[in-house]
């Protein structure tokens, strides 16, 4: 069965996320997802927030990482979100990307990832016989000093690589492919996970609006970021020659607009939702068809994050439930 998600980022007011997760819920939404992303708000405290907001969506982080928090503490986060939501949380895991500046050590990430996915269910289901991890470890009677609502939580992994995608058919419930919306990319991920009960997450920048030409150059704007990652990553992304560099230069210069500009139409659909209602859901439903299981609308949502979370629910989300 399909589902649709809207992710936030960790920037707001409380208040504000009180409300769009409230909105978001209303409007039919399956999952509130929020960000972790390096230097935003830490996403357990929007997250407990809009879980005490809401009664049915699912709700978790995308994603935490085992080189900023260790798998202990994701443990207790998870654990308490799941109390807090009255057992809807999930979990969102990443080896981490982007923490170059805190000039961590990230060697050995699938490692890093795999024990920490071990040590979170073990402290989750009350497991103290203890582990002995390369990096990660508990000595025999370590647990938590509670019980936690749910012994285990689904499990989202995050990523794009070939060995992380076939360690999540092993143990993940859903991989997400963030920073993209391009359907050629669905069954290509699916050959890596090699297993076809995991379901597939695509998550990418979202601008809707009723003028779509004011969606689309907002959401170029955004897609410039991300797009020199996104290209390297994407093998079925045809890009000319040259673009990625200038787009990294623009870019760099803090001229995101500039760097925008010069991603064609084409281009952006596989790299955002954007545009009226009717051509966001046209995208979602190219990825239904491609086999993705949930699409996750990504900030800023649209020209406003009020009034495009308010699109998507009335516009969007309509033509997808058909």
């Amino acid at each position: 069965m399909t589902q649709v998600s809207v992710a936030f980022q960790s920037d707001k007011a409380p208040d504000d996320y009180v409300e769009l997760a409230r909105l978001a819920e209303a409007g039919g939404f399956d999952v509130v997802s929020v960000y972790n992303d390096l230097f935003f708000q830490p996403a357990i405290y929007p997250l407990l927030l809009m879980a005490r907001a809401t009664e049915r969506v699912g709700i978790g982080p995308a994603a935490l990482n085992p080189f900023t928090l260790h798998p202990v503490e994701i443990a207790g986060q998870i654990a308490a979100l799941d109390a807090a939501s009255g057992g809807r949380a999930y979990l969102g895991l990443v080896s981490g990307t982007w923490l170059e500046a805190l000039r961590i050590d990230q060697s050995r990430p699938l490692t890093a990832l795999r024990e920490a996915v071990e040590v979170v269910r073990r402290l989750l289901a009350g497991d103290d016989s203890g582990y002995a991890g390369e990096r990660f470890s508990l000595e025999p009677g370590a647990r938590l000093r509670y019980t936690p609502l749910r012994p285990d939580v689904p499990l989202l992994i995050g990523t794009w690589g070939p060995k992380t995608a076939a360690f999540a058919g092993e143990v993940a419930d859903e991989l997400k492919i963030g920073g993209t919306a391009n359907p050629a990319l669905v069954p290509f991920m699916r050959e890596r996970i090699r297993n076809d009960r995991v379901g597939i997450v695509v998550g990418a920048v979202t601008v809707v609006d009723e003028d779509g030409a004011a969606a689309r150059s907002r959401a170029r704007a955004e897609a410039a970021l991300y797009f020199p990652v996104i290209a390297a990553l994407d093998p079925t992304l045809e890009v000319p020659e040259g673009l990625g560099d200038e787009v990294r230069r623009l870019v760099d210069e803090g001229d995101s607009e500039g760097a925008g500009r010069l991603l064609p139409d084409e281009l952006l659909a596989k790299l955002a939702f954007a545009g009226t209602p009717e051509d966001v859901a046209r995208q979602a439903q190219a990825l239904y068809e491609a086999g993705a299981a949930r699409v996750e609308f990504g900030t800023p949502h649209g020209l406003t994050a009020r009034r495009g979370v308010e699109l998507l629910a009335s516009r969007v989300l309509p033509r997808l439930r058909l």
